[in-house]
């Protein structure tokens, strides 16, 4: 029996001029020598998974909990992940002999006077399709290659939603600052333009300035209420994010937030090549390419010759004029070679498909990898600049908010004007709020940051992803 498989495979090849189909190699990430941005202390490697512990907020963990828990982004994934595996034991099926049970009764007869018969029979069929030239494996890996990229969407939806929820949360206590700058604001100008209304009164003002602080302390006025409607617009963003009931989430916000330290926030590695490792979008697009590779062994090897052997075992029992008689059968075979001779160029055009399938994916991962480059380069940047300019932006409120308290006692003794007054608070108003925007700017930077470094997410072993490389 070897003899003649051997033969028979040795023959169909010699007709086709067939070879083992090899697939492409798979692509090494091109990661640059070190990053060209300012690393924030040094680029000492930190542990990203419990980047939003070291903050110091329990409250924002759990609400990236919570808005994990009810994201479609992640459910949509974890069935992405289910087809996949689904796909994967379908593929791998292919490799092994398929076995099916059969069982029939019948009773009749076939020609007068020939008495009634009864049959019954049961028996098992089975068929496998040797995989000479790899097809089915290559599909198998293809198949792995998608689950475990599907796995590592997984964790790149769960890094968004994070990152999502963390900056509608920050946006949320950044705009509460500045709500409160403008209420401070508004209440300053209303005092003086009350105390301007009670000096034209008395003829000591010029009608002229008092307008001029009524129209002051309303346009304030305006500035906050729109402040106001900002925050609820921020709270409704998380109740949507997280899911959770509007009155207990606004229980909890109210207990107040400060901003955290430097210090607490986590630091980078120093090389691409290990942001590479960090990233589920990456490795995502590596086991595309991958799968690609495969998909070009298997679409090659469907234009080579199939093998395929099959056999069944039945036994059945036969009662005809009270006589029974017992059937027992087996068969080994027929081993059945397939050779394609002409299909129109349907096999060769998958294969060139195939082939297509793959240099497109090769081009989209390297484009991954490049992207994941350039984010990191422009956190890295964008957290630089915020650091640079926050000391600056920090001594000029505090200058301007002296220089403000000054104007307003030379104000209330009559040595400077309302005008002199107003410029002074706009000022003022002017470098706090744009110290507020940049702490948040900072701390929306450190997200990004986050999310381009992977999220604390880590690539399964080499050995488990190499499969089919």
């Amino acid at each position: 029996m070897k003899a003649f498989v051997l033969l028979a495979v040795t023959a169909a090849c010699l007709l086709a001029g067939c070879a083992a189909p090899r697939p492409p190699a798979a692509l090494p990430p091109e990661p640059a020598a070190q990053w060209q941005a300012p690393l924030p202390h040094g680029g000492s490697a930190a542990a990203l998974r419990d980047w939003w512990q070291r903050l110091g907020d329990p409250l924002l963990t759990e609400l990236i909990e919570a808005a994990q828990a009810a994201s479609p982004t992640l459910s949509a994934a974890q069935a992405r992940i289910e087809q996949a595996r689904a796909a994967r034991v379908a593929a791998g099926a292919a490799l092994l002999p398929a076995l099916d049970a059969s069982a029939a009764a019948s009773r009749g007869n076939n020609q007068p006077p020939a008495p009634l018969a009864s049959t019954v029979q049961a028996g098992v069929q089975t068929a496998w399709e040797i995989d000479l030239f790899g097809a089915n494996r290559d599909a198998e890996r293809a198949a792995q290659a998608r689950l475990e990229g599907a796995q590592a969407g997984w964790h790149e939806a769960r890094v968004a939603v994070a990152a999502e929820t963390a900056n509608g949360y920050l946006a949320l206590r950044s705009c509460e600052r500045q709500h409160g700058v403008a209420e401070r604001d508004a209440q300053s100008r209303r005092e003086t333009a009350r105390l301007a209304e009670l000096s034209a009164r008395a003829g000591f003002t010029a009608p002229g300035d008092a307008a001029l602080a009524r129209a002051s302390a309303a346009d304030a006025g305006r500035r906050l209420t729109q402040q106001r409607a900002q925050c609820e617009l921020e709270v409704k963003g998380l109740v949507a994010l997280t899911g959770l009931a509007e009155p207990g989430l606004r229980q909890r916000l109210a207990g107040g937030w400060r901003e955290p330290p430097p210090q607490a926030l986590p630091a980078v590695p120093a090389l691409p090549a290990q942001l590479l490792a960090q990233r589920p979008d990456v490795y995502r697009a590596e086991r595309e390419v991958a799968a690609a590779s495969a998909e070009v062994g298997s679409a090659q090897a469907q234009r080579y010759p199939r093998l395929t052997l099959s056999g069944s075992i039945a036994a059945g029992r036969v009662r005809a004029g009270g006589v029974s008689a017992d059937l027992q059968t087996w068969s080994i075979g027929p081993l059945a070679l397939t050779l394609p001779l002409f299909d129109g160029g349907r096999r060769a055009a998958n294969a060139e498909a195939a082939q297509a399938r793959y240099a497109d994916a090769a081009n989209q991962y390297r484009a991954r990898v490049r992207q994941a480059v350039r984010e990191v380069e422009e956190a890295l940047l964008q957290l630089e600049s915020a650091r640079a300019r926050g000391e600056d932006a920090r001594v000029a409120a505090e200058g301007y908010a002296a220089s403000l308290a000054a104007v307003q006692a030379r104000y209330g003794s009559g040595l400077a004007s309302l005008l002199e007054l107003e410029e002074s608070r706009r000022t003022a108003l002017a470098a706090e709020t744009t110290l507020v925007t940049l702490q948040q700017e900072r701390l929306a930077a450190w997200i990004a940051l986050y999310r381009a470094a992977g999220g604390g997410w880590t690539a399964p072993a080499p050995a488990l992803t190499a499969k089919g490389s």
